[in-house]
C-alpha cells in the first residue's frame, strides 16, 4: 500500500440506502443523486459507477468541474445537472454535451441562449426561483421577463425543470419559513405552465424535505446525505425512528476509513508525548504512531480527544495531532505490531467508530463537513 490510509465504499450499504429512500417517495417521483463536494467525500469517480449499478441515472453537482469529472465515468444513459458555478467557457461545453444546468440570473439565461443559437443546439436549463433562501434564484418581479425570454427563444432551450431550494428543512425551527417558501414557489411558477415548452420536472426537496415534507417531493427529489447513510439532522433521525419501529437503523454508512500502525514506542512515566506539553504520561505507556494527520482530514481538534480502533478495541489519541501523523495509546492492548489495521471510521470485530461519533469528538464538525474534508488523494475502493 503506497498510501498512508485508504477508504472503502460498500455497495451493499448504498443499495440498501437507495431502497430506503425510494420506499419513501411518492408514486412517479424521480431521484437525483447529489454528488457535490466530491460525492460528499466518497469520490466522484468511484461513486458514480457504483450508484449506476444500483439503478441511479440522474446526478446533481455544484460546478462545471464536478460535471466534467462525472462525465468521464458516467454511462451514456445517465444525466448530469449543474446546480451552481459554470462560467461562459463551460457553458459551451455543457450545451454541446447535453449537460443540464441551473439558470438563476438574466445574464446566465441570455448567455445560454446566445451560445445555444451559435451552436444550433438546445441548452438544457433548470430555472431556479427565489422563494426565501436569498442565495440564488429569480425573484418574483423578474418572472414575467424570464418567461418572455424563454418563450421567445424556445427553439434554443429545453426546459428541464423549475426549481427552488428550501432553507433548512432539517430543522423544525424553520417550519414556517419553509412553509412560506413552498407556498410562494407554487404561486410564482404558474406563468411557466403557460409556456409552449413544458418543464420536465418541478423540484425543491433535499434529503431533509424528502423525509419531512412528502408533498414537497413534486416530480423529483435531490437526495444527498441520505444515500451515503446519514440522516440530515438528529431531528429527522428521531422522526424516522418513530415511524419505522421495525428497523431502528434503516440507513447504513457506506464509507470506512482505515490505516495501519507505523511504529511503536515505550514512553516512561512523567514524559511528555509529541509536540509541546499537550500530554504528560502519568504512567509507563506503549504508544503507536499512525500515519494519518490533519493533512489527511483527521482534525487537529481531535488532539487528546480522538479514538481509533486497533485489534477491535478503542485506542485514544494522545498529544497533538500532527500534519501527517497521530500517536495513540495501546498500553491496554496485547501484541500490537507495525502493519496492524487501524480503523478511523468503520467496524473492526464487534466495535464501530461512526462518522457521527467521529464528528462529535471534534466539537465543531457535522457529518457533511467531516466527510467532504476527506482529501481526494486518499485511495478509495469498492467492497461488496
Amino acid at each position: 500500500m503506497l498510501s498512508t490510509s485508504y477508504i472503502e465504499l460498500s455497495k451493499k450499504a448504498l443499495k440498501s440506502n437507495l431502497q430506503f429512500v425510494k420506499n419513501r417517495l411518492q408514486p412517479g417521483v424521480k431521484l437525483c443523486s447529489i454528488i457535490k463536494g466530491n460525492a460528499y467525500g466518497h469520490g466522484i469517480e468511484l461513486f458514480v459507477p457504483l450508484a449506476e449499478k444500483c439503478g441511479v441515472r440522474r446526478f446533481g453537482v455544484f460546478s462545471a468541474d464536478e460535471a466534467f469529472r462525472t462525465s468521464k465515468v458516467q454511462q451514456k444513459k445517465s444525466h448530469i445537472m449543474i446546480m451552481g458555478m459554470i462560467d461562459e467557457a463551460a457553458l459551451e461545453w455543457a450545451i454541446e454535451n447535453d449537460i443540464e444546468f441551473f439558470v438563476f440570473d438574466l445574464g446566465r439565461l441570455e448567455k445560454s441562449i446566445q451560445i445555444a443559437r451559435q451552436m444550433d443546439k438546445k441548452a438544457r436549463i433548470h430555472v431556479e426561483l427565489e422563494t426565501g433562501m436569498n442565495r440564488t434564484g429569480f425573484e418574483k418581479k423578474l418572472i414575467p421577463q424570464v418567461v418572455e425570454t424563454i418563450q421567445e427563444n424556445a427553439s434554443f432551450l429545453k426546459l428541464m425543470g423549475i426549481c427552488t431550494h428550501l432553507a433548512g428543512a432539517e430543522s423544525i425551527a424553520n417550519y414556517y419559513r419553509v412553509k412560506k417558501q413552498r407556498e410562494l414557489f407554487h404561486k410564482i411558477k404558474r406563468p411557466f405552465q403557460n409556456l409552449s415548452i413544458k418543464p420536465h420536472f418541478y423540484h425543491m426537496a433535499s434529503s431533509a424535505a424528502t423525509m419531512r415534507y412528502p408533498k414537497a417531493q413534486l416530480d423529483m427529489v435531490r437526495v444527498g446525505i441520505l444515500q451515503y447513510g446519514f440522516f440530515p439532522s438528529q431531528e429527522i433521525r428521531i422522526e424516522s425512528f418513530q415511524k419505522i419501529k421495525k428497523d431502528p437503523n434503516p440507513l447504513q454508512r457506506i464509507l470506512s476509513w482505515k490505516s495501519s500502525v507505523m511504529s511503536l514506542k515505550t514512553v516512561k512515566k512523567g514524559s511528555f508525548i509529541g509536540y509541546g506539553n499537550a500530554f504528560l504520561a502519568s504512567e509507563d505507556m506503549r504508544i503507536a504512531s499512525v500515519p494519518v494527520g490533519y493533512f489527511h482530514g483527521f482534525s487537529r481538534s481531535l488532539s487528546n480527544k480522538g479514538r481509533v480502533l486497533i485489534h477491535g478495541h478503542p485506542a485514544n489519541v494522545v498529544g497533538t495531532v500532527n500534519m501527517n501523523m497521530m500517536l495513540v495509546d495501546v498500553s491496554h492492548l496485547v501484541g500490537v505490531k507495525p502493519g496492524d489495521e487501524v480503523v478511523l471510521i468503520g467496524n473492526q470485530d464487534e466495535s464501530e467508530l461512526s462518522v457521527t461519533s467521529f464528528a462529535g469528538q471534534t466539537g465543531e464538525q457535522m457529518n457533511y463537513e467531516l466527510l467532504t474534508r476527506l482529501p481526494e488523494n486518499i485511495p478509495r475502493q469498492i467492497t461488496a
